[in-house]
């Protein structure tokens, strides 16, 4: 069953939170991953695998760097997910 966008934000936000203990209130759509969350590639790369588990969807590497912002994750998974 695919997930509402709030659901996939607050999922996505949980697992950012986990692996750099940010706030997960500190996860917003508009959030740059790199510049405002300050997440390196070795982090992201753990928060794609947890985010692919946790949603049931595939992100191929090629994918993972367009993937500049929390919108931009949130919007390629519920695309996966439809």
């Amino acid at each position: 069953m695919a997930n509402t966008e709030q659901e996939v934000l607050a999922g996505l936000a949980e697992i950012v939170a986990e692996e750099t203990g940010l706030d997960a209130a500190d996860v917003a759509l508009e959030k740059s991953f790199t510049d405002d969350l300050d997440i390196d590639s070795l982090s992201m790369m753990t928060i794609v695998t947890h985010a692919e588990d946790k949603f049931g969807v595939r992100i191929p590497d090629e994918e993972v760097k367009n993937l500049a912002t929390v919108g931009d994750a949130v919007s390629y998974i519920k695309g996966a997910q439809d």
